[in-house]
């Protein structure tokens, strides 16, 4: 997120005409047509509800069609990379993370994409803050008593979102920050390994907190804290990892929106300015509150870019750190 590390940062007209149209003539019309909004998970998760909540202010501020269509697979690399090879015209853009946009490009040996090459930065949108969750049956009410456990069971298992997922990151950090034994159990998103923590199946996990938080409050499993380095605004009951023993943790992933690269700077400020609108609404800011996310400090098209580059830096050590590697 765009803090310092504490604070840190329709139609498109008959026939071919339109293709006779300049870049000029395009920009002074935008938009003119349908604006695809891709969101590389499937519906329901955290990012297809930012990306229809972008939707619903493009659509609205710039009076104009817009749809999102959700492409999943690959790690996020399937969506983002349709994007990334579209036209640069502001009719395809994509609800980006930091997987898609950080974690990836040391994760993947080919990743079809460049990061910091194929995209145009347009503005961040929500910090997403992960927890520490273990099946109610482990005999630990504590981080301290968490990790003395661990200790004394070598090999527990955990489970992620899938290889190299901000999750699985997360816990290879834990297990690195707490020196304890633990082994990666991947599943095909973060619900079906939190329902797993849940029926026992496996101890414990680090979860985004939005689809935690009510499995939390009904008791089916039991938070040790949270990664953000202050305590999350709709659950201030919960401490942070650092303030429960393990100083410095931290670990927030991000959720942004891009353009393919070569999108003309005057759409790219187009689509800022109303995510700079949007960011900007209290009664916005309050729902990404009551989902469990962090709204993020305005950024600018220019500041996103910069902050991509130490983001993908960042991740790079964690990636290495943790072994995780994929074609």
């Amino acid at each position: 997120m765009p803090l310092t590390r504490r604070e840190a940062i329709a139609g498109c007209g008959g026939g071919l005409a339109w293709l006779a149209v300049s870049p000029a003539q395009a920009q002074a019309t935008y938009p003119n047509r349908t604006i695809r909004m891709i969101v590389p998970y499937p519906p329901g998760g955290t990012t297809d509800l930012l990306g229809r909540l972008v939707t619903d202010q493009f659509r609205s501020g710039l009076d104009a069609t817009v749809i999102v269509e959700n492409k999943p697979g690959g790690g996020t690399t399937l969506g983002a990379d349709l994007v990334a090879k579209s036209e640069p015209d502001g009719y395809t853009l994509l609800m980006a993370t930091s997987t898609t946009l950080a974690i990836n490009k040391t994760l993947y040996r080919k990743l079809p994409y460049d990061p910091t090459k194929d995209f145009e930065p347009i503005g961040l949108v929500a910090g997403v803050p992960f927890a520490l969750i273990v099946n109610p049956t482990i005999p630990a009410k504590t981080l301290p008593e968490f990790i003395a456990y661990a200790k004394s069971k070598p090999g527990l298992s955990y489970g992620s979102a899938g290889n190299g997922s901000p999750q699985h990151l997360g816990a290879e950090m834990l297990k690195s920050a707490a020196g304890i034994d633990v082994r990666h159990v991947p599943y095909r998103g973060s619900v079906p390994a939190m329902l797993d923590v849940i029926a026992g199946h496996i101890p414990f996990m680090v979860v985004d907190l939005q689809p935690a938080l009510q499995q939390i409050r009904e008791g089916k499993v039991r938070v040790l804290g949270v990664t953000t380095p202050k305590r999350v605004s709709i659950a201030p009951d919960i401490p942070t990892l650092a303030e429960a023993g393990l100083t410095g943790f931290e670990l927030v992933a991000w959720q942004g929106v891009v353009a393919p690269a070569g999108t003309p700077r005057p759409i790219v400020d187009a689509l800022a300015a109303q995510l700079a609108k949007l960011m900007a609404d209290p009664p916005t800011r309050e729902k990404l509150i009551k989902l469990s996310l962090e709204p993020l400090p305005p950024s600018t098209p220019d500041s996103f870019a910069a902050y991509i580059k130490t983001e993908v830096e960042r991740w790079a050590v964690i990636v290495k750190n943790s072994g995780a590697e994929l074609e």
